[in-house]
């Protein structure tokens, strides 16, 4: 009789030790997810004065910078990873842009967005890592023996990773010729 009390208990502790990691790691996916929400907005911030910055030497480009400013509000109103990546790839095609225009390039205002842009650039590739880490640690637990069994009990279910869209992976590529007017 002791020994069925004690194997149901030890289920019980078990059960319990389990849940109680899953929520851990599935809270800290979720906080991950915010660090880079967070990189993302602050980096979003410096576009309107990028924007502004290049506007006066870029005449052609009217319609990339409208679009990123479109791009931007999308993400800061839905916060879909998959907008800030588009958003990311416009703001590289608006640097690879200024390369064309000496006088902003040696701006001190654009070099000094330039230089921020970098360093959240950084920043965000710290925090997708981290996303990425944590999102793994958590889906080991959703899938691994004995854990698994409770994680379907408790409807925990797998993350996703965070990936580079196909057009993230290859270089900017930019057309000067392209919507002159």
């Amino acid at each position: 009789m002791w020994v069925v009390v004690t194997i149901v208990v030890l289920i019980f502790l078990y059960a319990l030790i389990i849940y109680n990691s899953l929520v851990s790691k599935r809270n800290k996916v979720k906080q991950a997810y915010s660090g880079i929400d967070v990189y993302l907005t602050q980096r979003f911030d410096l576009i309107p004065n990028l924007v502004e910055c290049v506007k006066g030497y870029m005449t052609y480009e009217k319609e990339l910078l409208q679009e990123i400013t479109e791009k931007r509000a999308s993400y800061l109103q839905n916060k879909n990873l998959k907008d800030a990546q588009t958003l990311n790839i416009e703001c590289n095609k608006i640097l690879a842009i200024a390369e064309n225009y000496p006088e902003l390039k040696a701006s001190e205002q654009f070099l000094n967005l330039q230089k921020n842009l970098s360093k959240m650039e950084n920043q965000l590739q710290a925090a997708r890592r981290i996303y990425n880490m944590e999102v793994n640690a958590y889906n080991n637990t959703v899938q691994m023996f004995p854990s698994n069994i409770f994680a379907n009990m408790f409807g925990f279910h797998e993350e996703e990773f965070f990936e580079a869209e196909e057009l993230a992976k290859n270089n900017v590529e930019v057309d000067y010729n392209e919507n002159k007017e």
